[in-house]
Parts: C-alpha cells; structure tokens; sequence
C-alpha cells in the first residue's frame, strides 16, 4: 500500500477535525465515539493515532474549529460592512450577527452552530484544566473579543452581557418542545440585544 503524503494527511487530519466539530455540537462530546468521527471522515478507526493523541485531544481540536468558525463569521462583517446600510435589513455589523445567531436556522441546527450554545453544559461538567474546558475558554474568551470589536459594538461589559443573552436565548429555545416558546425567546432576545440605549435614552426610558 502506498505511503500517504504529508499533504493527504493533513487533509485526512482536518476532515476529522471538521466533522468530529459537527458531531460534538449536534450529539455533545461524550456522546461522539472515535470510530463514529474517523467513519465521518470517511477513515478508519485504526489510523487515529497518527493525527491525535487521544478522544480529548480530538474533542479539544474540533472544539477549537468550531469557536473559529464563528469568530470567523464576525470578523467577515467587520470586515465587509453593509455598503448602503439605510437600505439594509439589518443596517449595522452587530445587528445583522445577532440576526443571524438568533434565528430559527441557527436554532435548528446546531451541527453549522455556535459551540458555546451547544457545549457549555459539557464544559460545565468537565474537570478544570482538561482539553474540553481549556479549549471551550479559551473559544468564549475569543468571541467575547470578537463580539466586542464589532464596528458598532459597545464596551467589554455590555459585549460579555449581549453574548450571555444570546447564548443563554439560544440554549433555552432549543431546549423547549414548545415551538411558540422557542419563538418567543429568540425573538425577545433579538429584541432586547437590539434595543440601544442611546434609543433607551431617547424615549427617557431606563437602559436595560
């Protein structure tokens, strides 16, 4: 049999990192064996320990692809703002993102989505110091960043209260069997994230 390229290997490398980060937020990390995410791939089990060092080294990987695929996303909208934002739907970077997140797309599948959403309560439950939560901080710890330098994003603090609403909103309407509940939440997140307080300030309302 002939010897894979280096060039294959890393491909072979990614494709697992790619789909074991699908399987882990549809499925969560314990949920997603070895040779389920090699047979993703389209590999087999055996060939495993060529690319990682163990499960955790995978899941930790994977982890990381994901927070950058989001990362990713944000930093394409501050890049590229809406050319003619009177005309736009969602006229400013951070409007049309939280758009985007709090949507029944996103809600459905979780498998393209956001890793916060769909793996904080796997961090939550793993050991201080291990891959999952040492990779799944350091992701939050880039979105935040990410969030935050949004053309129209305001301060750190008002970045890290929008991202726990919109990933606690998204957790909770995916969480619901209601379908009107489900609804209600994200659009009373999108609602409120997009509410500003300079409008608060206009209409002498309290800025929430």
């Amino acid at each position: 049999m002939p010897r894979v390229s280096r060039a294959e290997a890393e491909r072979h490398r990614q494709e697992v990192i790619d789909h074991t980060a699908r399987l882990i937020r549809e499925q969560g990390s314990d949920q997603v064996s070895v040779p389920q995410a090699m047979a993703a791939a389209g590999l087999t089990h055996g060939g495993f320990y060529r690319h990682f060092t163990s499960k955790d080294d995978l899941v930790a990987q994977a982890l990381t692809a994901a927070f950058t695929e989001r990362r990713e996303a944000m930093d394409r909208l501050a890049d590229d703002p809406t050319p003619d934002p009177a005309a736009a739907q969602h006229p400013t970077p951070r409007a049309e993102f939280l758009a985007r997140y709090l949507s029944t797309p996103h809600r459905d599948n979780p498998g393209q989505g956001c890793a916060a959403a769909a793996l904080a309560a796997d961090a939550a439950r793993a050991e201080p110091g291990s891959p999952l939560r040492t990779a799944f901080t350091a992701g939050l710890r880039d979105l935040a960043d990410g969030f935050q330098h949004l053309p129209d994003a305001a301060d750190r603090e008002s970045a890290l209260a929008d991202l726990s609403t919109m990933v606690g909103a998204l957790l909770l309407a995916r969480a619901s069997e209601d379908p009107a509940l489900s609804d209600e939440l994200l659009t009373a997140a999108r609602h409120r994230l997009t509410t500003t307080p300079a409008a608060d300030a206009d209409t002498g309302a309290p800025s929430a």
